[in-house]
């Protein structure tokens, strides 16, 4: 058993969708027409995962204050650099977990202002 995807508010589904695809190597699994107005399914899959990100729909721009995803990368400061050096906003730099010091964390923001935090994985400390 699997999950087939997590659902992710967004405002804007171009700028969500080019955001994944540029900044964290996502690639389209689905992008189709769902309704009148022009909102898509889409769904974007993050290399090497089974479980696909969703779009649904965000009633404004007002950012996230509380994280809405967990991303697991084992270099979680080279890819926080790497957004750094793409104009992503970092809310926290890497640091040790708060709630796992064997953990390293950091935060961003995505294009529509949901707060993610990036965590190297269970069992491989780093500094």
């Amino acid at each position: 058993m699997h999950i087939q995807f997590a659902e992710l508010a967004v405002f804007d589904q171009d700028r969500a969708k080019a955001f994944y695809l540029a900044h964290l190597g996502c690639s389209v699994a689905a992008d189709v027409p769902m309704s009148a107005d022009g909102w898509r399914w889409i769904e974007l899959k993050f290399p090497g995962a089974e479980t696909a990100l969703h779009f649904v729909r965000r009633r404004d721009e007002t950012p996230s204050a509380e994280p809405v995803l967990v991303l697991i990368d084992a270099d979680v400061a080279g890819r926080t650099a790497a957004l750094k050096a793409g104009g992503v906003e970092i809310v926290t730099e890497p640091q040790a977990a708060p709630y796992d010091p064997g953990l390293t964390v950091a935060e961003f923001r995505d294009s529509e202002g949901n707060r993610l935090v990036l965590s190297s994985p269970r069992g491989e400390e780093k500094p």
